[in-house]
């Protein structure tokens, strides 16, 4: 038996950290993806769903593919290839015309499995979210999400964005004693 030299070590040691970092990227990519998706926007300066659209297409690789799948979701949300056609996804659920319009969602992601290979990595996780829209109707959805990563230079972008459906729930009117109308992480 040989005792792994120093350099060996080493590499092993810099190949370990390496992975927690990109675990580490990875969830902080998806965690601000869900954070900028919630309404109000909590993200500090943004003025506009049109900045929000912005910050969250940063996330994005150019190819990537954002698509809804399943018996619910397939009729739902589609499939959008490419940053184009997902920027227009997003700008038609954000439009100031939706009607009854969005007065609260928030995102809370659970079940995290994140898998590294290298330059590209998978991510599942499982979401529940509450919605509550301006005509007085409230639902709890909740959803299986089985995303894909890549690094390009010292960047991790999101590749695809796969989402499931589990469960949507219609909540009883007034469930929610009280929300904000805006986040106090934005400007006043």
């Amino acid at each position: 038996m040989t005792t792994p030299t120093l350099e060996h070590r080493l590499d092993a040691l810099a190949a370990r950290v390496a992975q927690l970092e990109a675990e580490a990227e990875i969830r902080r990519i998806q965690a601000r993806y869900m954070f900028l998706c919630d309404t109000p926007c909590p993200e500090f300066g943004i003025m506009d769903d049109a900045q929000r659209i912005d910050r969250i297409m940063d996330l994005y690789a150019e190819d990537a593919i954002w698509e809804g799948v399943g018996d619910y979701y397939d009729n739902q949300f589609g499939r959008c290839v490419g940053k184009a056609a997902i920027r227009t996804h997003f700008e038609s659920f954000w439009n100031e015309k939706r009607d009854p319009n969005l007065l609260l969602n928030v995102h809370y992601l659970t079940s995290e499995q994140i898998h590294v290979h290298g330059d590209t990595a998978d991510g599942q996780w499982v979401h529940c979210q509450p919605w509550i829209f301006s005509d007085g109707t409230s639902l709890l959805r909740s959803s299986r999400l089985n995303n894909l990563f890549r690094r390009q230079g010292n960047v991790w972008k999101i590749t695809c964005t796969r989402t499931e459906n589990l469960f949507v729930a219609p909540l009883p009117a007034g469930w929610a004693g009280s929300f904000p109308a805006r986040s106090v992480l934005m400007k006043p």
